[in-house]
């Protein structure tokens, strides 16, 4: 009795009535803000230092191919993203949606993972704005600082060779913008942002004047192709790292609260950013790759480093400028994000309810802002961010996960129909499926959180047989991943016989249940070919939030306040009415 008790406790729902706009921030923002929030966000130090490691060591001319396979990857999970967006405008990112769709520890999770997200995220961006700069003046920074200090570090790589000043005092800088409010930040971030797509725009024409299309063409001297110099595979390994370099457009929901009309903004917004991004990043790589042979390209500078082997000098600063533009309001949409998330989550009762004060006058999470804004300049003053940004990706995988299952499991739930007066036929079975007589004593919907969990199962252990090579195995692994390949195929079909709800949406994904699936297998096959430290790094970030969670959240959840309320009423209307009636009983 007490685990059923406590199991209903930790999956209970948020509740979170449709079109609820109530919120103490101020909606300001429009459709063009969050647009331009979400390419900011995009367009950093993703395409500025991601894109010199990746054509150089992974993929080569072959990187515009593996921008639009990670492009597409995260436009499956950005359909999934803008319709929450327009199912529920509330802050907190894949924090919210999982709160109201699987239940509040899957949604302590997600949010736990998010915070960490934005909070690496913004320090790696801010070490990475830091080495540019540093490289751009000789180093001056880097060798001055370590003969004050000395290493940081002499035998771990855990600690930054160096304590980056710079990079602390920048994320203080941009927490000091963010803090000004919503639209004073964003005009900052749009001001930056625009003049960033202005230097995309001179690397693209200006940097296909010096192409050379025999670098995508032919074979090499050892009998490579040009264009897959590390064959297809290594056109899918840098669609894995390509991947990352779209992280932010989940952090445009977290604007939704904030947004002037957020059910018809965020959708726009999520798909206005998604293909400027991706355009820019294969036009931006198309140019660099036609530019000097893969081989040749600098691996952190690469495009400043392309124009100045072409003698383009003034093409060469702009550059350099282009990517400190782009950086910073990577920084500033990370930092955008980071504090809301934290208040969705103490608003909701799961973290301190010190950190859900909002100023009165600027109405932004400012506690929020103080304690993990300085957490993250610290992380970026001190530690050795390659190392730490691992970490990031099995965040966010998860967290675009949970988002697609949450797609799958909302539209098979039963809505309720104001015109006729009950429930539509959601998640009841379109017929009767042979053996399983069980399922039609289930409510409608329960089923489907058989099948997912079944379909989820099954995509993780075929994961886990791809990434060890049972393909071409022996038979034994073989059969195993045969069986489980076929076990997906059956959940799938057995989600598709259920009937969808009607509930009207301004925007909802097409194909439901394929493309949130397809979303989910991607997501799942990405994340068990991550390296095993990175589940133990998880696993110690999921031990301090559920010593949180569990410690403090779980007694101060909304939730739970609203369930010991309708208990308190309930037993003092029992009480009444045992009185009244003993007072009658007594009374002949």
């Amino acid at each position: 009795m007490r685990f059923s008790a406590l199991r209903e406790r930790v999956f209970r729902l948020k509740n979170l009535p449709a079109g609820e706009l109530a919120t103490p921030l101020r909606r300001c923002l429009s459709t063009f803000d969050i647009t331009l929030l979400g390419v900011g966000h995009m367009i950093g130090a993703g395409i500025y230092v991601l894109t010199g490691s990746v054509v150089r060591n992974t993929a080569g001319p072959s990187i515009v191919l593996s921008f639009l396979l990670a492009g597409f990857a995260s436009l499956l999970s950005a359909l999934c993203y803008a319709e929450f967006g327009a199912r529920f405008p509330k802050a907190g990112s894949a924090y919210t949606y999982t709160y109201v769709g699987v239940g509040e520890l899957w949604a302590f999770i997600i949010g736990w993972n998010i915070v960490l997200e934005h909070m690496l995220g913004a320090a790696a961006v801010a070490r990475s704005w830091s080495g540019y700069l540093d490289s751009l003046l000789g180093n001056v920074i880097s060798n001055s600082t370590i003969a004050r200090t000395g290493h940081l570090h002499e035998a771990s790589s855990f600690f930054g060779d160096y304590p980056d000043l710079l990079a602390f005092l920048l994320i203080v800088l941009v927490a000091f913008f963010v803090a000004l409010g919503s639209k004073v930040s964003t005009n900052f971030n749009s001001f930056l942002t625009i003049l960033n797509i202005g230097v995309v725009v001179i690397v693209v024409f200006y940097g296909i004047t010096f192409a050379d299309f025999s670098l995508w063409s032919g074979v090499d001297e050892k009998g490579d192709s040009r264009f897959f110099p590390y064959g297809v595979s290594g056109m899918f390994a840098g669609a894995a790292s390509c991947f990352f370099a779209y992280i932010g457009f989940d952090g445009l929901a977290t604007a939704g609260e904030e947004a002037k009309n957020p059910a018809r903004s965020i959708p726009i917004a999520t798909f206005s950013s998604m293909s400027i991004v991706t355009l820019s990043y294969v036009l931006m790589s198309a140019s660099l790759t036609l530019m000097i042979p893969y081989n040749m390209v600098h691996p952190t500078a690469a495009f400043s480093d392309a124009f100045t082997m072409r003698g383009a000098e003034f093409a060469s600063y702009a550059v350099s400028l282009g990517a400190l533009f782009g950086m910073t309001t990577s920084l500033v949409g990370g930092m955008f994000a980071l504090p809301r998330c934290v208040f969705a989550m103490a608003d909701d009762g799961l973290l301190f309810s010190s950190l859900a004060s909002v100023n009165p006058k600027t109405q932004v999470p400012i506690q929020a802002l103080l304690v993990f804004g300085f957490l993250t300049a610290i992380i970026a003053l001190l530690f050795d961010i390659t190392t730490l940004v691992e970490f990031l990706s099995i965040g966010t995988l998860l967290a675009y996960s949970i988002v697609s299952a949450c797609v799958i499991i909302l539209r098979y739930q039963p809505a309720y129909s104001i015109d006729e007066g009950q429930f539509d036929n959601g998640g009841k079975l379109r017929f009767s499926i042979p053996f399983c007589d069980f399922l039609n004593h289930l409510q409608p919907g329960h089923s489907i959180y058989y099948g997912m969990s079944v379909m989820i199962a099954a995509m993780f252990l075929s994961g886990m047989g791809f990434s060890s090579g049972y393909l071409y195995g022996p038979l034994l692994g073989q059969v195993f991943l045969l069986v489980n390949v076929i076990v997906v195929i059956l959940s799938f079909l057995f989600i598709c016989a259920h009937y969808q709800n009607n509930t009207p949406l301004d925007f909802k994904v097409p194909c439901v249940p394929l493309i949130p699936s397809l979303s989910l297998l991607i997501n799942t096959l990405m994340m068990v070919h991550l390296a095993w430290i990175t589940w133990i790094r998880l696993a110690v970030w999921m031990g301090i939030g559920f010593a949180i969670y569990f410690g403090y959240g779980i007694h101060h959840s909304k939730e739970e306040m609203q369930d010991a309320e309708k208990f308190s009423k309930s037993s003092t209307y029992e009480s009444v009415v045992s009185g009244v009636t003993a007072g009658g009983a007594a009374s002949p």
